[in-house]
């Protein structure tokens, strides 16, 4: 057997010395474990990109993505090598599902930064568009964030400049109707500088110095007015331009673009669901294909060899059981003959003692009187 055969089968999770006894499941054992292989080989592949999207270097995304590829390596070798054939295909199907259930997790996990790196130069388009969305609802914000006080302040001094202007409008209708007067196209209809023009031209007059003292009252407040907004405005406009413009790709931003750019694209989006059910399959291949097969040699003979590991086991066991269970039987039963033989010594020992102490009273009766009487 080459090496190459050898560390394939490896990769299968099969025994190879089982395996040595029926060579017509190698070929079988080799594909799977040419697919757990090249499913790690993915998996290595996914981690180092999706590692390398976030810290952008490859010392740190090389190793763990080899750290990846061999933990989902180990993942998928145990996860085919325990599952073993038992002859129904429901009782085969029930042990299989909860292995299916995480071969398609793993699959769903190895082929998202896959999918980002074949879809990466539309997902860089999108995440153009993305940006610019980004920085408009930043400056978006701040603008609202200032508005209120902007408005504010442009109402006042449009508040001063109507008053102003409608002190103007006045001055100017009261000029015009003196005119008027004077050249005889208003007023009494006659042109003459009598009375009536001197009391509409006096009117203008007082029209134009309340026009005067308005607007030296309220220019100044309209240039503060004008300084607060421009004061504002150049705040805002510092802040916008503080924004921060860094780099914007991260594995996040990646996922969103490429869902972005699945609903906008019918095309992308059935080749994103095509890669993911690629995946999935080449993860639950081996899963299946040990499934639908018929019991081979491999599994009868693995079968009888854990069969007998089982036997010798409870063998075992139930020695040491019996070994157990006869030694506290005999330590209980010698025990309670002991304790019984040693009450029987104690009573005979206690029996003498009161026999020859009745009979010593019997010899002198005449000494002999009950402790309490002795000791008054």
């Amino acid at each position: 057997m080459s090496t190459i055969k050898q560390f394939l089968i490896y990769c299968s999770g099969a025994d190879a010395d089982i395996l040595k006894q029926c060579p017509s499941d190698e070929q079988k054992f080799v594909g799977i474990g040419g697919t757990i292989l090249f499913t790690g080989l993915l998996a290595f592949c996914s981690a180092t990109y999706a590692i390398y999207t976030v810290f952008d270097t490859y010392w740190a995304a090389v190793p763990f993505g080899l750290l990846w590829g061999l933990m989902i390596f180990n993942l998928d070798r145990y996860i085919v090598s325990s599952m073993k054939k038992q002859g129904g295909f429901f009782k085969d199907f029930f042990i299989a599902f909860p292995r299916l259930f995480m071969a398609v997790l793993l699959a769903l996990v190895i082929s998202k930064p896959l999918e980002l790196k074949i879809f990466e130069k539309e997902i860089n388009a999108e995440l153009l568009v993305m940006e610019q969305e980004v920085y408009q609802e930043q400056e978006s914000r701040i603008q609202a964030r200032y508005a209120g006080q902007i408005a504010g302040h442009t109402s006042r001094k449009a508040a001063l400049q109507a008053e102003i202007e409608a002190q103007a409008a006045l001055r100017d209708t009261l000029s015009l109707m003196a005119i008027q007067e004077a050249d005889g196209t208003g007023g009494s209809g006659k042109r003459n500088l009598g009375p009536i023009y001197r009391a509409k031209k006096a009117n203008a007059d007082a029209a134009q110095a309340s026009l005067e003292q308005l607007e030296a009252r309220l220019l100044p407040l309209i240039g503060e007015e004008q300084a607060a907004i421009g004061n504002l405005d150049s705040l805002m406009k510092a802040d916008i331009a503080g924004l921060g413009r860094g780099a914007y790709g991260g594995m996040a931003a990646r996922m969103d673009a490429l869902h972005r750019l699945g609903q906008g694209s019918e095309a992308i989006y059935w080749a994103s669901l095509f890669i993911m059910l690629l995946f999935i399959a080449v993860e639950t291949a081996p899963i299946f294909a040990k499934l639908i097969a018929a019991r081979s040699p491999y599994d009868y003979l693995l079968q009888e060899h854990e069969h007998r590991f089982e036997m010798e086991s409870f063998e075992a066991v139930s020695l040491r059981n019996n070994a157990v269970r006869n030694k506290v039987k005999f330590d209980t039963e010698t025990s309670v003959y002991r304790t019984q033989q040693e009450i029987g010594v104690e009573k005979e020992l206690t029996n003498i003692w009161l026999r020859r102490r009745k009979e010593a009273i019997e010899r002198s009766p005449a000494d002999w009187r009950p402790p309490f009487i002795k000791n008054a």
